[in-house]
């Protein structure tokens, strides 16, 4: 009784979903099997010291995803299922692949890891509990597991992963049976398809051709409405990545670099020894006019004697994204210090950056925060010599939005609405920028200028609470520390 109080004082459970949580009471508190220990990935079951007992991904425990499936069941109607497929491995050429990522909903449900795997919740009737959750993941198989490490497994899915049902993922009967009992499928077809995938062959392909015979509805406003608001475990898992990334910039201030790939080696190392898990993107690393290419990734370049570099770069933690800019004297002629210039532009749009921050609450949209950095960063560049520069010069300086969602995916739930007030709970990203051409219409001591700020701010009911605030980017705060780097 004691510990049922605990539960049901720590989370915020829906009143069905109690009746759901205490019958599946022992695994969803980690009391899991220890009779399956070669897992496809770590749980605290292998690897203790990264996975608390209780959660699935760092900091996310298993009551949480179990919360999100029934979310998702909330908004079905009954006799329907959700049915989410997996990412595929990609492969560069013969058996040589890419880095794998997970399809961001099917992780967002379940937790799961592995590639060519799938799941299904089925909304069974319009009791609080008529609701099951099936798991379709690659199986055991010694033979595979002695070339790509070892596999969960269907007796995995259920102890570790909390699935009613699991099956091999090349079961496609029981796939038919599923969506075939059922009236409507939810359902998102992959944007691109894999074709040196046999799981795209054998199961997706045959799955697409099942559901033209049913009603489909798009689950992608179910899962954008649900992703777009983030728990406090999510926020805190993403304050740990802007940390650790913010003090891999603070880091980087202080030290010397004569090449953009060395900035590049310096900070992602620092990321993965920070505990994240790996660089969340392809970073920019962009020294002087380099920048004015706003995804500029080549990194391949010398800096120049009085260059600044615009660095765009994070990392993931858990499966969640930080996602930082800053931009800082390296020249070895600077000795760390910004140019005049340099300076004025810089602090021009800091201070466009600042007031867009205090701007995030419920009462303004992405896209009202927007038309604020616009306006503020016109009069800022009249101020320090743009004369008689237009609104439309402006954008043209400025051609990209204030931010962005951010979570699971680096641009966050793509389809969500710029226009609607944010929420408590949406993460979103504050980053103006300026990219000056070589163009006499501007300021010549301006020109081949780029430089971009940004945070990642989560809404609060009481404002906003910004995630990467260790990361200094005050000139005075900036200079101090890179000034360390051309004492010697």
């Amino acid at each position: 009784m004691q510990l049922t109080n605990l539960i049901v004082s720590k989370v915020p459970f829906h009143n069905h979903s109690m009746i759901r949580a205490l019958k599946h009471l022992n695994r969803l508190q980690g009391v899991r099997s220890r009779s399956t220990l070669a897992t496809g990935q770590p749980l605290f079951e292998t690897r203790p010291h990264l996975i608390k007992n209780g959660d699935i991904t760092p900091g996310i425990p298993a009551l949480e995803y179990f919360e999100r499936r029934l979310r998702v069941a909330d908004a079905m109607p009954v006799k329907s299922c959700a049915v989410v497929m997996g990412a595929t491995t990609k492969y560069r050429s013969g058996p040589v692949f890419y880095d794998f990522h997970q399809n961001p909903d099917f992780f967002y449900l379940s937790g799961f890891l592995e590639p060519e795997s799938a799941l299904i919740i089925e909304k069974t009737g319009s009791k609080p509990d008529d609701v099951v959750f099936h798991m379709f993941v690659p199986p055991k198989d010694p033979q595979a597991e002695l070339w790509g490490g070892a596999r969960t497994g269907e007796k995995g899915a259920k102890d570790f992963f909390n699935a009613d049902e699991a099956y091999s993922n090349n079961n496609l009967m029981q796939f038919k049976k599923i969506v075939e009992r059922n009236d409507t499928v939810f359902h998102d077809s992959p944007d691109v398809k894999n074709v040196a995938s046999i799981f795209t062959e054998t199961v997706e392909t045959p799955l697409t051709r099942m559901l033209t015979q049913k009603l489909v509805s798009p689950l992608s406003p179910i899962m954008t409405k649900l992703r777009a608001v983030k728990s406090p475990k999510e926020i805190a898992v993403m304050r740990a990545a802007g940390s650790v990334s913010a003090n891999a910039y603070n880091a980087a201030y202080a030290n010397p670099f004569a090449t953009e790939k060395e900035l590049q080696v310096y900070l992602e190392s620092l990321f993965l020894l920070g505990g994240c898990d790996k660089p969340a993107y392809v970073p920019v690393i962009a020294g002087g006019a380099n920048a004015l290419s706003i995804h500029y990734t080549r990194n391949d370049d010398k800096f120049g004697t009085n260059d600044l570099v615009l660095v765009d770069a994070g990392g993931q933690f858990g499966g969640y994204c930080a996602d930082i800019s800053r931009t800082w004297p390296v020249g070895k002629d600077s000795e760390g210090k910004f140019t005049e210039a340099q300076r004025d532009l810089y602090e021009a749009v800091l201070d466009v950056q600042k007031q867009c921050i205090k701007e995030c609450s419920t009462d303004k949209s992405i896209n009202d925060i927007h038309e604020i950095s616009v306006r503020k960063l016109h009069k800022n560049l009249q101020n320090v010599g743009f004369n008689g520069i237009t609104l439309n010069q402006t954008q043209t300086l400025y051609p990209h939005y204030i931010g962005h969602h951010l979570g699971i995916d680096l641009h966050d739930v793509g389809k969500s609405n710029r226009r609607a007030n944010l929420q408590v709970g949406n993460v979103i990203t504050i980053e103006p920028g300026v990219y000056v051409p070589y163009d006499d219409k501007y300021p010549k001591h301006f020109q081949g200028i780029g430089i971009r700020i940004e945070d990642n701010v989560a809404i609060t009911d009481k404002g906003y609470s910004v995630l990467t605030e260790e990361c200094l980017k005050e000139v005075d705060d900036i200079e101090e520390l890179t000034q360390l780097a051309y004492m010697n």
